[in-house]
């Protein structure tokens, strides 16, 4: 039998600076009921991604921002407990814009069947879901990389840098990781089989240099995940037509105003670089064949990926916060329930 009510995360206030728990609130509301071609989702996997800060703000951008006292955006693995839609069952795995909460609806056309047959349903949020589709997508569709040459990743270790830095191994590159600490430095090479990895928070003069010898020939290609010094760095050291896929700037969502960073326009004219900023749904179009592609990778063992679960809804704000320090290893998610609930 289900609950008659459940529990949900809202923002209840805008951070200044970084984020903190009482920014959050968690309410205990009705559960809401499916009307005509709506399902009730019961939430599992709740994916904790950077972007959920730029939604923290009250800033123009390509997505609205959360209201105040509004749900806590963001996708979600679920399965479903009741249904009023032709096309999906009850005991179907979905995954979904769901946000932190216990239960959501939703429709068919905001949903997307999980085969759970394929890998574990939680990689719906990660390899398999929105961090595997923006990797694939950033790296071949603007950074287009070719055999020999060689990629640089920032936050080599995370949900999109694993992934990027193994899909450049398999197109022939030589791979070089940037990463926080000698333990995800360590996994980056030894177990996703990188070329090489660089811890940033060394002294900057050292990993200058430390990048300098992890890439003889330069870069070719810079998958850029943090922004800041560290890609101040790299950009330094790039190749002529160098190509930079911006696909995020965590070191810089927590500011209230931006660093001041090298101006390079004539450097940039003479090596005839290419920069281009991504969302992933630019490449929407392309999605099912992508997941074909990841899929089969995943299930014959040929792409691994590492994930970070945090039992409890309660304890989102605080893994959230941990994400933007950098804390998390490998893809971030709260377990909110377990299928047999």
């Amino acid at each position: 039998m289900l609950p008659t009510h459940h529990r949900r995360i809202v923002l209840a206030s805008r951070p200044v600076g970084e984020p903190v728990e009482s920014d959050f609130e968690m309410e205990e509301v009705p559960v809401p009921e499916p009307g005509p071609g709506q399902v009730l989702v019961r939430g599992l996997y709740l994916s904790l991604d950077p972007y959920m800060r730029g939604r923290m703000r009250d800033d123009a951008s390509y997505a609205p921002p959360v209201e105040i006292g509004g749900v806590m955006t963001g996708g979600a693995v679920g399965q479903i407990v009741a249904s009023l839609a032709s096309e999906f069952s009850v005991g179907d795995i979905v995954e979904g814009r769901l946000g932190w909460q216990e239960f959501a609806v939703g429709t068919a056309a905001s949903l997307r069947r999980v085969d759970r047959e394929l890998a574990p349903i939680s990689t719906a949020n990660g390899i398999l879901g929105m961090p595997g589709m923006t990797a694939y997508c950033g790296l071949f569709e603007i950074g287009n990389p070719k055999v020999g040459e060689t990629v640089v990743v920032s936050a080599a270790s995370g949900a999109v840098g694993q992934v990027v830095g193994q899909l450049a191994k398999r197109a022939g590159c030589h791979v070089v990781g940037i990463a926080g600490g000698a333990r995800k430095c360590s996994f980056v090479i030894d177990e996703l089989g990188f070329d090489a990895c660089i811890d940033y928070k060394m002294d900057a003069s050292p990993f200058e240099q430390a990048l300098a010898r992890a890439c003889p020939n330069g870069i070719d290609v810079y998958f850029d995940n943090v922004g800041g010094v560290v890609s101040d760095a790299v950009i330094l050291q790039l190749n002529v037509w160098a190509r930079i896929v911006l696909c995020g700037a965590i070191s810089q969502y927590n500011s209230d105003e931006p660093e001041m960073a090298p101006r390079l326009p004539a450097f940039f004219v003479g090596q005839r670089v290419i920069m281009r900023g991504f969302i992933v749904s630019d490449f929407a179009a392309k999605f099912d064949h992508v997941r074909k592609i990841m899929g089969a990778l995943v299930r014959d063992g040929n792409l691994k990926y590492r994930e970070d679960i945090v039992d409890g809804l309660e304890n989102a704000p605080r893994a959230f916060i941990g994400l933007l320090r950098g804390e998390n290893f490998g893809k971030l998610q709260v377990r909110v329930s377990s299928e047999d609930d």
